[in-house]
């Protein structure tokens, strides 16, 4: 039994991880997200005591798939420079169908905020990983790989909050598209 409620508790949030991306998810009531999914509200309780452990719980199962893509991705490259373009466009393939929405109600959440904070400082030093590597192997010049990290860390934000958008006309996918050649370029011998 309990790896029937184990599944179906996934595939909720699978279903939660794919509406939220769509539609964002601060217009929802529990009541609301209930109806869409099929369930009952108590089932909804079960994968959060609250509508923003719900929301935390929604937002981490989106960061874990979408990591465990990304670093597929990158696993398949023996280049280092390949490995970090692969890594900021695979960053950009996961967020391709995030709508603006999400992004909006990301933004005026706290604790959503939070949550898309930490797997960017995360992603940061996943960068940052990649870059000494590429350094250590002299596939790159001497940078300060935590230097570059940071900037890109701080352009994943300001891709995130919009502001790359409003200022460039760039959709979120294709500001991480120009990143990665950006950062490429800079780094390359």
């Amino acid at each position: 039994m309990a790896t029937g409620t184990t599944r179906r508790q996934g595939e909720l949030l699978d279903g939660l991880v794919e509406l939220f991306l769509a539609s964002g998810f601060a217009a929802f009531t529990l009541a609301d997200l209930a109806e869409r999914m099929h369930c009952s509200k108590t089932t909804l309780y079960a994968l959060g005591h609250s509508k923003e452990a719900l929301v935390r719980n929604v937002l981490v199962r989106f960061f874990r798939r979408a990591t465990a893509e990304v670093e597929a991705r990158v696993a398949e490259e023996s280049d280092p420079a390949r490995r970090i373009a692969t890594y900021l466009r695979a960053v950009a393939d996961e967020l391709r169908p995030v709508s603006r929405r999400f992004f909006d109600d990301v933004a005026a959440n706290p604790d959503a905020g939070s949550v898309y904070r930490r797997n960017t400082r995360i992603a940061s030093e996943r960068i940052a990983q990649l870059i000494a590597a590429g350094v250590e192997e002299g596939a790159f010049r001497s940078v300060d790989a935590k230097f570059v990290a940071d900037l890109v860390a701080n352009e994943m934000s300001r891709i995130q909050t919009g502001a790359v958008r409003s200022g460039t006309g760039l959709g979120d996918a294709e500001a991480y598209d120009a990143l990665a050649e950006l950062v490429l370029k800079g780094i390359s011998h």
